[in-house]
């Protein structure tokens, strides 16, 4: 069998997910593997059509196609996502189609759920035969127990493809029909006051569906919008993995390009911003990728707490249910409010109420200071920042480790000596028979006991 293996990390052969490919390659040598540097090489694949072409070309020869790439912000890197974006702008997704295709990520499992659903919904979009996926914790190749899951996974995906075997659809195609949107103006504008609004996209004014609802918005407010294009902004390249910014919040491109400055005088200092942008291969832009991932200079620490947010986006957004969980999950994690995300997919009248409502109740959220309690996506995503950087990841990030510190974030259970005392003393009179029955028809009356007291007395 022949395995491509495309190479996520901008890091190239130094990548931790590379040193898991190269364990399988040597424990199962039956086989050839090539490798390509895909994410380090983005630049010159971009430019060079000639380069794309022979990576093209190396597909049609393979059997399988390994997707091997470490996880930055829930999903694979920008450079990665760039090259995807690539095969359909330039024809070459036929390339791909029956060919069997595998996922390997490494990672410390923040939404490694969600990076793996957009690969496999890449795969399928491809029309190729998904053999499976495997994402372990980016340490587990130290241990034998995650040696041998490893090399059962490369098994496994041989044997899918040596026997030609059917594989399972998991995602629905996406089914987009193009509306042209034609806005018009909101009968009152809304007073913002002195609310510092930013209206972010991915690129210039094109006159389509997207630049209308945009302009549908800026037209709701009454007082200043800045409308900043990320096209606009010198970003200079992705982020590199170089975890520099751990010591200090430093990155390795201060001083190099402007977008340290944005994030900090502009993103920052807004109170109601706006995302938009046009769905591309089930995510937004390569652009807007490289927007999140650059932004990891603050590394685990969340800077845009308390600030309200809105998303418009055109393309099929309501075939995008993993799309709508990473948004959420990245801004529960970061203590921000997301009001809406607000899609082309209706008829004017409608995209022009949503938009309406939006806007209202961006206005209404800003003056109250409301952001929604976390659900699971953000308290979860919170505990495994928690737990790395109290652990194994604290000496590379001193400056998360200081902040957590400093804010409280380390709310470990085993710290809440109260709550041990009792849970000790409750379990020890449990253990009699008759005093556990009691208490169990005791529980759900003393369970809303206090909140009773709160509504009565508050």
């Amino acid at each position: 069998m022949k395995i491509l293996v495309l190479n996520g990390s901008p890091k190239g052969d130094l990548s931790v997910t590379m040193q898991y490919v190269k364990f399988i390659q040597k424990k199962i040598p039956s086989h050839d593997f090539d490798f390509i540097n895909v994410a380090q090489n983005i630049v010159s694949i971009e430019k060079d059509e000639k380069f794309f072409n022979e990576i093209i070309e190396k597909v049609k020869e393979s059997n399988i196609i390994l997707w091997a790439t470490p996880l930055y912000v829930c999903l694979v890197p920008s450079q990665y996502k760039r090259f995807i974006e690539l095969i359909w702008e330039r024809g070459a997704d036929g390339a791909f189609s029956g060919k069997y295709g595998a996922v390997i990520t490494t990672s410390i499992h923040f939404f490694d759920n969600s990076a793996h659903n957009y690969m496999r919904a890449i795969c399928e979009d491809l029309n190729m035969n998904f053999a499976g996926s495997f994402s372990p914790d980016m340490y587990d190749i130290m241990n034998k127990d995650g040696r041998d899951k490893l090399i059962a996974f490369g098994k496994k995906i041989f044997c899918i493809a040596q026997n030609n075997m059917v594989t399972s659809k998991a995602f629905v195609k996406p089914v987009y029909e193009i509306k042209s949107y034609s806005f018009t103006l909101p009968v009152k504008k809304k007073d913002f006051g002195n609310k510092k609004v930013l209206v972010l996209t991915d690129r210039e004014y094109k006159g389509d569906n997207l630049s209308a609802m945009i302009d549908r918005f800026i037209s709701n407010v009454d007082g200043s919008v800045e409308l900043i294009s990320l096209s606009d902004i010198d970003i200079k390249g992705g982020c590199l993995g170089c975890c520099q910014c751990g010591f200090d919040y430093r990155c390795v491109y201060t001083g190099k390009d402007e977008f340290i400055d944005f994030y900090n005088n502009k993103l920052r200092s807004a109170d109601i911003i706006i995302f938009a942008g046009e769905i591309k291969d089930r995510y937004l832009s390569a652009k807007w990728k490289q927007m999140f991932d650059r932004a990891f200079f603050n590394t685990h620490t969340p800077t845009l707490g308390g600030k309200q947010f809105g998303i418009l986006l055109s393309g099929p957004f309501s075939f995008m249910a993993n799309l709508r969980e990473i948004l959420l999950a990245y801004f529960q994690w970061q203590g921000a409010n997301l009001i809406d995300i607000v899609s082309d997919e209706y008829d004017s009248e409608t995209i022009d109420r949503l938009i309406d409502n939006l806007a209202q109740n961006l206005l209404w959220s800003a003056g109250e200071g409301y952001v929604e309690p976390p659900t699971f996506l953000g308290v979860g995503g919170r505990k495994i920042f928690r737990d790395d950087i109290w652990g194994r990841l604290r000496f590379v990030f001193q400056a998360d480790h200081k902040y957590y510190e400093e804010n409280g974030f380390y709310d470990f259970p085993q710290d809440d000596q109260k709550t041990i005392e009792i849970n000790k003393k409750m379990i020890e009179l449990t253990s009699n028979p008759e005093m556990r029955e009691n208490v169990r028809k005791m529980i759900k009356t003393e369970m809303v006991k206090p909140m009773k007291h709160i509504v009565e007395t508050k």
